[in-house]
C-alpha cells in the first residue's frame, strides 16, 4: 500500500472521533509526572478535545509518554495523529504500543471499532514493507495475527 492511501485510510477510519471524557494529551503528561488532581484538571483544560487533526507533531513528540497513560477513549482520539506522524517519519515509538499487547494495553484499545482496528492493521502491514521496522517484523506479524486481524465482535461502532 502506498503512503497516501494509508493516510486516507487512517483519516477516514477516525473521522469525527472526539476525546469525550477520555484522558487528553497534556492530562496524561500530568499523570506521568504524578501531578495533583488540580494540576491534572488544569492540564485537561488545555487539551484538544474535538479535532485530533490539529494536534501538532511537536506536541506529540513532546508527549510521547502519554501513550502509556491514555484510557481507551484517549487512545482512540490520539491514535490517528500518532499514526500519521509515524507514517511521515516524525515519530518512531508507536509500533511498540501496537504490538506488545498485554492486557493493560489491550484495554486501552477497546474503544476502537472494526474500521479503526483495520486502519491500524493496514498501518502495521505498511510497516512490514519499511526497512526502519526490520527489527520489529516478528512482533508486528504476531500482533497482526493475534489481535489486529482477529475478527472481534466486542468492539462497537463509534
Amino acid at each position: 500500500m502506498d503512503t497516501e492511501t494509508l493516510r486516507i485510510a487512517i483519516a477516514t477510519a477516525f473521522q469525527g472521533v472526539t476525546l469525550g471524557d477520555g484522558i487528553g494529551l497534556w492530562e496524561a503528561q500530568a499523570i506521568d509526572d504524578y501531578e495533583t488532581d488540580l494540576v491534572r484538571a488544569e492540564q485537561r483544560c488545555g487539551d484538544e478535545k474535538s479535532d485530533w487533526q490539529v494536534l501538532s507533531r511537536d506536541c506529540l513528540r513532546r508527549c510521547y509518554s502519554s501513550l502509556c497513560f491514555f484510557d481507551a477513549d484517549g487512545m482512540r482520539f490520539h491514535l490517528p495523529a500518532f499514526l500519521l506522524a509515524e507514517v511521515d517519519g516524525e515519530f518512531d515509538q508507536l509500533v511498540f504500543h501496537l504490538t506488545e499487547l498485554d492486557d493493560y494495553k489491550r484495554e486501552k484499545l477497546m474503544s476502537l471499532n472494526e474500521k479503526q482496528k483495520s486502519a491500524v492493521a493496514i498501518f502495521l502491514e505498511w510497516c512490514l514493507g519499511r526497512d526502519r521496522y526490520e527489527y520489529e517484523h516478528q512482533s508486528i506479524t504476531v500482533a497482526l495475527q493475534e489481535y489486529w486481524l482477529h475478527n472481534s465482535s466486542d468492539n462497537t461502532e463509534r
